[in-house]
């Protein structure tokens, strides 16, 4: 049976329908908003699995350029790999939705998300958030506790409700609000130094409408929920957990004593062995592969709390900070000679080194969405190699981590890169990160800032960014700044938070338990700000504005603009003047359309040269000014001289020489330079000149073209082809 609900929110309905699409589907919903639609379906594999100590659940999210009413581009004339703007979707669907799962459920499940139809105005991965949502809680999979989401704008300081495309164009504020009826489950947000309380007002607004969000999904609950399948967690062989912990805690108390990442680790090996050949006779009708697996998840369990404990009890974090404290940080300039600007930042454990490469428009990144195509000239790029936390794997392209924490530090640093017209380059940042040991996004932050200013890239400030965590323990939550690896894994939050000393560029939450309070969340605001102006001053000191110069070895670029009826001019018949300012200073020339000329060049001499002839082209004669010209072509009335590039005027015969000429050989030849005054410029731009002026000589009337005249009918008729007329 097809049902379906409506609620209005932002000025659109937003309808969500069951019963009529993916019937085969463990849970099926599609979610309409305005003329955007999207199907979310959701199945799980409930056969018997064993356990691999973690939830296999993966969220696929696809758009159809169908949808758009486009065909593909490409050989094949179909969708291929997933672009970064479906994973980062799939991204974001997935975050809020994976902490609903119950503890200790291992049954694979999958949400897949297809965009079936775009308006070009809303966009469509908040209804896929909510379609995840509800086709999890309509499914036999045991999560019970839907989501909402909502996307805040402001523009003219006023918020807007889910705005559109082209209204996010003027808006100061993107952020993305996901959470139950209590809480806040995420947040994804960019901003253009917004202050931490518009931040605060924005997130309370989106909670408000997130809340009756999940009170539509409850009434289609009402109508269409499976009976939810039963699990039980994996059992643990008998006294396992008592006789690891009776044999192994006052060790793993020592364990978390150890301040540094890399002895703790090779401490709690050591730990794990000793307790593998203690225990292992103990258990002989056990598969030793299962065996080893389930003692390390206790033994990990065990740290686990421990590390907890001590910040709840001590006020001790693993690496010994109190909790407000951020680790120790360097900051190092032009580590790589030859990249255009480079830094290294290392924040405790976490180290970022960031290059900068700078290119023309030939680079710019061509973007192919939904909504339409565009043109990138900032991207970041953010690697992280197994080395990093000394591990071996196979080297692939990016994963979904790499493509999320790139994106994040991208959007926390576009709103400090200057725009195109002041700064006609193609940006790209590379971070690749040599240690980690949490925050490494943050840590790309403040590396990639370093760089840009290393590279004379006049950003109007620096920014950095730090991570908040929680430790939850009833109703007693700690804030932690700055957090490690350790704090992240077995704490409750992560909360990036990234800025200016204005402003916040970027926020992202995830939380691993079922949401953050908003007391909670305004508090973590104010520590992260806090932090964001110690790292910043750090900086500063480094490095407190952008270098006056680009690298030696960037291209120079200069771009201006020039009237669109002067291109023709530029490029010259059959492309013979653009040619020419090539091979004069081997820069690269690009003319658009619009008038916007792009001049590349491999150095800044050349550059200047050609900026300096097209400057020249678009110079109009001036009456009374002397130029140096070269005679390009002599009559027996005169010389032609040209004054300008592309620019001729005649000497007459009579303004040649003080005295009287009688040819005009015998004074000027061609290919000759000679100085001449412009004495005339008609209203049809021909140019006369006077080479006898500037010799003590007054220029001759007779050698200026008369004004011109407008034609006249012929009362005598048209000339015949033999010179007579007709009759």
């Amino acid at each position: 049976m097809i049902k379906s609900v409506e609620l209005e929110v932002g000025g659109r309905n937003l309808s969500l329908e069951i019963g009529r699409f993916a019937k085969q589907a463990d849970g099926a919903v599609l979610v309409k908003y305005g003329e955007t639609v999207v199907l979310a379906t959701a199945c799980v594999d409930d056969g018997k699995k064993e356990d691999r100590g973690f939830l296999p659940f993966i969220v696929d999210y696809r758009e159809r350029t169908s949808a758009a009413g486009r065909i593909p581009g490409g050989w094949f004339k179909r969708e291929g790999r997933p672009r970064d703007k479906e994973i980062l979707s799939a991204r974001l669907i997935d975050r809020p939705i994976r902490p609903l799962f119950p503890e200790g459920f291992r049954s694979e499940t999958q949400i897949v998300v297809t965009v079936l139809s775009s308006d070009k105005e809303n966009d469509s991965d908040l209804l896929g958030l909510i379609g995840g949502s509800i086709s999890l809680v309509l499914s036999k999979v045991p999560v019970t506790n839907p989501i909402g989401a909502v996307r805040i704008g402001l523009i003219n300081d006023e918020f807007v409700v889910n705005p559109t495309f082209s209204q996010l164009e003027e808006s100061s504020l993107n952020l993305v609000v996901a959470g139950t009826k209590e809480k806040v489950t995420t947040l994804e947000g960019k901003a253009l130094e917004v202050q931490e309380k518009v931040i605060y007002d924005a997130i309370e607004l989106g909670h408000e409408v997130v809340r009756s969000i999940v009170e539509l999904q409850e009434r289609l609950m009402e109508e269409g929920s499976k009976e939810k399948m039963k699990f039980e967690k994996t059992p643990l062989p008998k006294g396992l957990e008592d006789s690891v912990k009776s044999h192994s805690l006052n060790r793993i108390i020592e364990v978390n004593r150890i301040r540094g990442k890399v002895e703790r680790q090779e401490s709690m090996e050591n730990v794990f062995q000793s307790t593998w050949e203690a225990l292992k006779e103990n258990y002989p009708d056990e598969d030793p592969d299962r065996l080893q697996s389930l003692m390390n998840k206790v033994l990990q369990g065990l740290l686990g709390r421990e590390i907890r404990k001590s910040i709840v009890e001590e006020g001790i974090r693993p690496d010994g900070r109190n909790l407000h404290q951020i680790r120790p940080i360097t900051c190092e300039l032009g580590v790589l000679p030859r990249a255009h600007g480079s830094s290294l930042f290392t924040r405790g454990e976490t180290q970022s080194l960031c290059s900068v490469t700078l290119g023309t428009t030939t680079d710019e990144q061509k973007m192919e969405e939904l909504e339409g195509e565009s043109k990138k000239t900032f991207m970041l790029h953010y690697n992280f190699p197994p080395y990093s936390v000394g591990e071996v794997r196979f080297l692939r392209g990016p994963g979904r981590r790499e493509i999320g924490h790139g994106a994040l530090a991208e959007k926390a640093l576009e709103p400090v890169i200057p725009s195109e017209d002041d700064f006609p380059y193609t940006v790209r940042v590379v971070s690749d990160i040599l240690e980690s040991n949490g925050s490494s996004s943050m840590a790309t932050v403040c590396g990639g800032s370093l760089s840009l200013m290393d590279a004379g890239v006049p950003i109007k400030t620096a920014v950095a960014g730090l991570s908040i965590g929680l430790i939850q323990e009833g109703e007693k939550g700690l804030l932690l700044s700055d957090i490690a690896g350790a704090e992240d894994h077995d704490g409750d939050m992560d909360f990036k938070v990234a800025g200016t000393k204005e402003g916040l560029t970027v926020v992202q939450l995830d939380t691993k338990i079922e949401g953050v309070d908003l007391p909670l969340l305004k508090e973590a605001m104010e520590l992260a700000r806090e932090g964001r102006e110690h790292i910043l001053g750090i900086m500063n000191q480094a490095i407190e504005n952008p270098r006056s110069n680009i690298s030696m070895y960037a291209p120079r670029v200069i771009a201006i603009d020039i009237p669109k009826e002067k291109i023709g001019a530029i490029i010259g018949p059959g492309g013979k003047m653009i040619r020419y300012i090539i091979e004069q200073t081997g820069a690269e020339i690009e003319v658009e359309d619009d008038g916007r000329v792009t001049i590349v060049s491999t150095d800044q001499e050349g550059g200047e040269k050609a900026l300096k002839i097209i400057q020249s082209i678009l110079e109009e004669a001036e009456v009374g000014k002397v130029y140096t010209g070269v005679v390009k072509k002599i009559t027996n009335f005169g010389a032609f001289v040209e004054i300008l590039p592309g620019k001729e005027g005649l000497v007459h015969i009579s303004n040649l020489a003080p005295h009287r000429v009688a040819r005009v050989e015998d004074v000027v030849k061609e290919g000759e330079k000679i100085e001449v005054k412009c004495i005339g410029v008609d209203s049809d731009g021909k140019i006369d000149l006077s080479r006898k002026a500037l010799l003590g000589g007054e220029e001759s009337e007779r050698g200026r073209r008369p004004p011109s005249k407008p034609n006249r009918p012929n009362r005598f008729g048209p000339r015949s082809s033999s010179g007579g007329r007709r009759r």
